[in-house]
């Protein structure tokens, strides 16, 4: 690749044939987005896991997160060696793929919950090998917005890999969401940030997620920084399980915030307690207000 061709650390840049930011699922996030800054707060992003408990309790929790507030819904699809996720999640997961679940199935619960929900843009997360094994993953992209989701995040996928992929999503109408963390350089972020669609997924710390008692005392700052180089809105996740997370990052500029395994938690040991997932996302959406 030449230099020309190549941004920083050499991601290739953004350009008409790179990117998912100008895709009918992008709009649909921002416009999400857009609707929550004139509502003048923070858009809130919860997350749940597709067959946790169970397919019936997991299209539950979905939809009781969504009534509660939610702007946009992120659905774990389960997978057997989740990277990125700390113990509720990979408990959450593992419950998930005992009692049955698999890609087919928790892409029929997407479309589940958008046909019940169908203003709510769903962005489902996954991993590599669940999409790509075999392929560029233009069957799985396609069965992705088939469903009815707006965009995918792939926590293990990064732009110096992710062409293939990007061009599956641009073909089928899907916004191809990456990461960004606190180690990721000044320049590099910048760069992905042209590349991702719909949002930039900000990780707030260096781990694994799971709720914390308190965020890294530097993550204002690096919010702030994120949010300068940043041409597409900026949502926070791992470790937010607090109102008072939620309020420090809306005053850091966050224009969104994705709470996941506070929530999960909040479903109690059987993963159905709907009605306290319910009363924190109420708490959770109070907090996001400017």
């Amino acid at each position: 690749m030449s230099a020309t061709n190549a941004g920083p650390a050499g991601i290739p840049r953004a350009s008409s044939a790179t990117g998912t930011h100008a895709t009918p699922g992008a709009a649909r996030i921002l416009d999400a987005f857009a609707r929550a800054s004139a509502a003048n707060r923070a858009a809130l992003i919860p997350y749940v896991v597709a067959g946790y408990p169970d397919a019936a309790g997991s299209l539950a929790a979905a939809v009781a997160a969504i009534d509660a507030g939610a702007d946009l819904l992120e659905v774990g699809l389960p997978y057997s060696d989740p990277l990125a996720d700390g113990a509720t999640l990979q408990r959450a997961s593992g419950v998930a793929l005992r009692a049955g679940a698999t890609l087919e199935r928790s892409v029929a619960l997407l479309a589940e919950i958008a046909a019940a929900r169908p203003g709510i843009p769903l962005v489902p997360m996954c991993y590599a090998n669940q999409l790509l094994a075999g392929g560029g993953g233009a069957t799985a992209a396609r069965r992705l917005a088939d469903a009815g989701a707006s965009g995918v995040i792939v926590a293990d996928l990064t732009p110096d890999e992710g062409a293939p992929f990007e061009a599956a999503c641009r073909d089928a109408g899907l916004a191809l969401i990456y990461l960004v963390a606190p180690t990721t350089p000044a320049d590099r972020r910048a760069a992905i940030a042209a590349r991702t669609g719909g949002f930039l997924y900000t990780v707030s710390l260096v781990g694994v997620t799971g709720a914390r008692t308190s965020l890294p005392p530097e993550v204002g700052r690096y919010v702030r920084a994120v949010k300068a180089s940043s041409p597409v809105p900026v949502a926070v996740g791992f470790g937010v399980s607090r109102p008072a997370h939620v309020r420090a990052l809306v005053r850091a500029g966050a224009d969104g915030v994705i709470v996941a395994s506070a929530l999960i938690d909040a479903l109690g040991p059987d993963g159905r307690d709907t009605a306290a997932l319910g009363r924190l996302m109420g708490r959770l959406r109070a907090a996001a207000a400017r």
